[in-house]
């Protein structure tokens, strides 16, 4: 009876806090888009002065810029040619970043679980303000993380149970005769 009862109360409790936590994820995910979309802002920025240079003497080819300089006999123009290149592939990878994130919140969750960059993912949850939106997606994951939250409750329950039963001596529900 106490064990139905809690599992019971368990079992609400988990569902809820499941749904809750799933109508975040989309919050978090638009968050961390904006984070990418400051972070390439920045960068391109930063390249900004260089393309410049580029579209000026080299036909305004930031690869023969960055070829000239790595080219060069003097290691302070090589290195610097370097820079210029970790700028591109840095400007080039948020760029893909932040196309891969423009479709729906389930494709966003699976690629911010499989190719997020962990610093980024860091920085967006210390300055995570949660929100709950009540867009269709935003709903379809609360309901969906919600499920699977409930369901793996469920299935780590009766593991437990089952484990329990079988033991002697174990929780498993009396018997009573009739």
């Amino acid at each position: 009876m106490l064990a139905s009862l809690l599992r019971g109360l368990l079992d609400r409790v988990v569902l809820i806090v499941g749904v809750f936590a799933g109508g975040m994820v989309p919050g978090y995910l638009a968050q961390y888009r904006q984070r990418v979309g400051g972070a390439l802002g920045q960068a391109l920025k930063d390249l900004a002065p260089f393309q410049e240079i580029a579209n000026r003497f080299h036909d305004g080819s930031l690869a023969k810029l960055i070829q000239h300089h790595l080219a060069s006999t003097d290691p302070t123009f090589r290195a610097e040619g370097a820079a210029i290149q970790a700028m591109a592939d840095s400007v080039a990878s948020l760029q893909a970043t932040l196309a891969a994130l423009d479709t729906h919140v389930f494709q966003q969750a699976w690629y911010l679980l499989s190719h997020a960059d962990i610093e980024m993912a860091r920085s967006t949850w210390a300055a995570f303000r949660p929100s709950f939106g009540l867009s269709t997606d935003s709903l379809l994951m609360a309901a969906a993380f919600g499920l699977g939250v409930w369901l793996l409750f469920l299935a780590v329950w009766w593991a437990i149970a089952a484990v329990f039963a079988r033991r002697p001596g174990g929780i498993a529900p009396r018997r009573y005769p009739r």
